[in-house]
Order: structure tokens, then C-alpha cells, then sequence
């Protein structure tokens, strides 16, 4: 495709949503081109589980990375633990570059230019968008142009500020940061383990390689936040760390609306919550799915609609748990209670494994 030609739909942000949109994009008879500036598979701070219906959702595009199976999420909490397997298929645990580099392998199957190119600005007319970009060394990159923009650059979106579409949280900021453990994973389960001011998610990855997300309200080092977690402390004292740590946050990030004329966003830049129940990659696939809908029967607006449907379990589950579990009693209580209430905890887990 000529350079100078107008796309469909220009993507903004080569991560794993953006990569999913594009190619439900050429899937729907669209023609796409990402851009996106960095070089290499895109990492970055992620429980890097992804839920039953999110592996569904990656099954359909064709693209099939290589992780370990995940049968269920157990919680952990001193000598309290609580257990409950998938009842809708089994999860993924994979590393997030694997991820992307099996998107970015079938986007480049499907004959889509990705261009090493930043967003710089948009000026929208009433059949189309015009980017201006940014080449590597600042330089000026050429203008490109599409139908319709999908905005999937990420928790802290560009895009969405200078829409102006951010919108102040009010709740406390909670914070991630991500390390990986030469390891062989010690069970099959997302592990969640709770501690005074957050969690830690273990999420096997590989064969020999165990990812350690831990959230939390307290700023601190992840070396200092993990004796909060004296059980998952002693599993890991013999391995190695096998990568460095990498932080992201504030999690919560709040939007106005997901949809500015021709331009909408999608996954983290839409807007997100927290990362306690690990939907992060599930929800982002459900947006993509929509708003590509949305632009193929131009009808922009009814994504606004389509976000909130695709978004509302994960949501209202995420944000109900930070608050139940906001007062250290109830935190404390967490893991006790789900376990004492195994039929409830099964059914929340099956919620989180839903197509959405």
C-alpha cells in the first residue's frame, strides 16, 4: 500500500491491543497501518495471565503463543488459602513479549505496515484523520492519514490527554512493578498473595521461569515490598532473579468517554482500574473487537456503548474487591473467607474466566 494512500484505520500504539485491533481491523476487510516508535517486542510491567475468554479471543485471530496452561487462581494468605479451577477453559500464563511477538507476527503476515513512527498530533476533518508524526532523533516524520484512529498507547495515553479526555482519580494510587524468577513453577494456578498493603501475583511463564507481580498503595522497592509475603519470600529464596524489575502506575486511570469524533481508544488507554484480577489483556482483546465494529459499520459512537459492555464485569468486580479489601480487617479477611465460602470464590473465578 502506497504510504501517502488513507487508511481505514491508523493504530496508534503496537502492544498487544493495538496489534489485536489491527487485526480484527484486516479481519473485517479494513486496511490498517500501526505506528508505533519502539523497536522489539514491547514490555512492560503485567501479570502476564490471561483469562479463559481471553484465550478464546486470541484462538480466533489465529494467533497462539507459547506459555503454560493455567488451570485456576488460588489466594494465599499466611496459613489460609483458597482455591478455584477455570470452569470455562483453561488460562495462559505467557510472557508478554511472547505475546507480542506472536500479534506482530501474524500483523505482518496479514501485509500490514507497521511504521517506526510517534504520534506527534491530530487534526480530524469530518471523513478523516490526519496524524502528524515523530521519526527516531525528533526528526519529523511524514503525515499519515486514516479513516478512523484507534488509541491504544497505553495506561499514561497520549492520545487521551491531548484529547483531553483525562479525567482526575480520586482513589488511592496503587502502583505495580514485575519481576521473573529462574524457576520451575510450583503449581498450575495464578497465585494471589495478600499482605499488609498489597498483593503479589505469581503467574508461571515457562517452563523454568515464574513472573512476581506485586501491587500496592505503598511506594516502595520491590525487594522491600516482598517480605510482605513471607510464604511466597521462602519459595523464591533459592532462584534466581532472570529479569530486571519493571514498575508501572498510577494504575487507576480514569476517562471522560472513549470516542473524540473519528478517534477512539482502547485498552489501557480507555481507561483502567487496577490489575487485582488480572484482565487487563482479556478486556483490552473485547475493546479492540468493539471498536473495530463500531468503525467497519461507521458508526463511531456506539463504541461508548460497546466499551461499557465489554468492560462492566471487570470493573465492577475489580473495584468492589479494593474497596472490600481497603480496611486492613477486611484484607486480613479475605483469604479466610473465600475459603470458607468455596461456592461464592468459584463463581467469581468463573466470572473472571467469561468471553467477554
Amino acid at each position: 500500500m502506497p504510504k501517502t494512500a488513507l487508511r481505514d484505520v491508523v493504530v496508534v500504539g503496537g502492544g498487544p491491543v493495538g496489534l489485536a485491533a489491527t487485526l480484527y481491523a484486516v479481519r473485517a476487510g479494513l486496511s490498517a497501518t500501526v505506528l508505533e516508535p519502539r523497536a522489539g517486542p514491547v514490555d512492560k510491567a503485567c501479570g502476564e495471565g490471561i483469562m479463559p475468554g481471553g484465550v478464546r479471543s486470541l484462538d480466533a485471530l489465529g494467533v497462539t503463543p507459547a506459555g503454560r496452561e493455567l488451570a485456576g487462581i488460588r489466594y494465599v494468605s499466611g496459613a489460609h488459602q483458597a482455591e478455584a479451577g477455570f470452569g470455562t477453559g483453561h488460562g495462559l500464563g505467557v510472557r508478554r513479549t511472547a505475546l507480542h511477538d506472536a500479534l506482530h507476527a501474524a500483523v505482518t503476515a496479514s501485509d500490514v505496515e507497521i511504521l517506526p513512527l510517534a504520534a506527534e498530533g491530530m487534526v480530524q476533518t469530518s471523513g478523516s484523520v490526519r496524524l502528524h508524526t515523530r521519526a527516531a532523533g525528533a526528526r519529523p516524520g511524514p503525515d499519515v492519514a486514516g479513516r478512523y484512529v484507534l488509541a491504544a498507547d497505553g495506561l499514561h495515553s497520549p492520545t487521551r490527554q491531548a484529547l483531553g479526555l483525562q479525567v482526575a482519580a480520586r482513589a488511592p494510587k496503587r502502583y505495580g512493578q514485575r519481576r521473573h524468577y529462574a524457576t520451575q513453577p510450583w503449581t498450575d494456578h495464578v497465585e494471589v498473595h495478600w499482605g499488609p498493603s498489597g498483593e503479589a501475583y505469581v503467574t508461571p511463564v515457562g517452563d523454568d521461569l515464574v513472573g512476581v507481580a506485586v501491587l500496592s498503595a505503598r511506594r516502595a522497592a520491590f525487594d522491600d515490598l516482598l517480605p510482605e509475603f513471607p510464604l511466597l519470600r521462602e519459595r523464591l529464596a533459592g532462584a534466581g532473579a532472570a529479569t530486571p524489575v519493571r514498575g508501572a502506575g498510577p494504575l487507576r486511570q480514569r476517562t471522560s468517554r472513549r470516542v473524540a469524533g473519528r478517534i477512539l481508544l482502547v485498552g489501557d488507554a480507555a481507561g483502567y482500574v487496577d490489575a487485582l484480577t488480572g484482565e487487563g489483556i482479556s478486556t483490552g482483546l473485547a475493546q479492540a473487537r468493539a471498536a473495530v465494529a463500531a468503525i467497519r459499520a461507521d458508526r463511531p459512537q456506539s463504541y461508548e456503548h460497546a466499551w461499557r459492555g465489554a468492560v462492566w464485569r471487570s470493573a465492577a468486580l475489580t473495584h468492589a474487591l479494593l474497596q472490600a479489601t481497603r480496611p486492613a480487617w477486611s484484607r486480613r479477611a479475605i483469604v479466610p473467607t473465600a475459603a470458607a465460602l468455596p461456592a461464592v470464590f468459584r463463581a467469581a473465578v468463573d466470572e473472571l474466566g467469561r468471553s467477554r
